[in-house]
């Protein structure tokens, strides 16, 4: 369950998800009408949407590819999908990835310096808790509190 608006998520993507769309369709009447049955989709959606297994760009992508390609198969029935749709993903999913590692990086900058240093030992060096203790100093309980609280400011901050 979440408590994200259809409103906001409305406002926020509209143009987003109506120019990924003009940029697959022909016209701008059938982007409109597909990115219309993507809000309604996600209306559907919206209280199955699970923010702890994708981002809310990423589940709204997901939902957009997943209508076109509906929209196109039950169009031009029997016709192949275009090569360069997938081509056109992989872009799509390097700047959803690119705006996510740079909302991380200003998450990290706002964090105090013992929660960064951990959460950069963790993931980006790819020590256990066990040793972040032993290399900062700090106590295993005092890094594990500390790591579970930075975590919650990330998924706070990136929802």
């Amino acid at each position: 369950m979440t408590n994200i608006s259809y409103e906001k998520l409305y406002k926020e993507y509209r143009e987003k998800v109506l120019a990924y769309l003009k940029s697959r369709v022909a016209g701008a009447e059938e982007a409109e009408d597909i990115c219309q049955d993507v809000f309604e989709q996600i209306l559907k959606s919206l209280p199955r949407y699970d923010a702890e297994r994708s981002s809310v760009s990423t589940w709204i992508y997901n939902i957009t590819r997943f209508t076109l390609i509906d929209y196109i198969r039950t169009k031009h029935e029997g016709m192949p999908l275009p090569e360069n749709m997938a081509v056109l993903d992989d872009i799509e999913e390097k700047i959803i990835r690119k705006e996510t590692l740079e909302n991380l990086a200003k998450v990290l900058k706002a964090m105090d310096r013992e929660e960064r240093d951990i959460i950069i030992l963790r993931y980006y060096k790819g020590y256990t808790l066990t040793e972040i203790a032993n290399l900062t100093g700090i106590s295993y309980g005092m890094v594990k509190v500390k790591h579970k609280k930075a975590l919650k400011k990330i998924g706070e901050e990136l929802k």
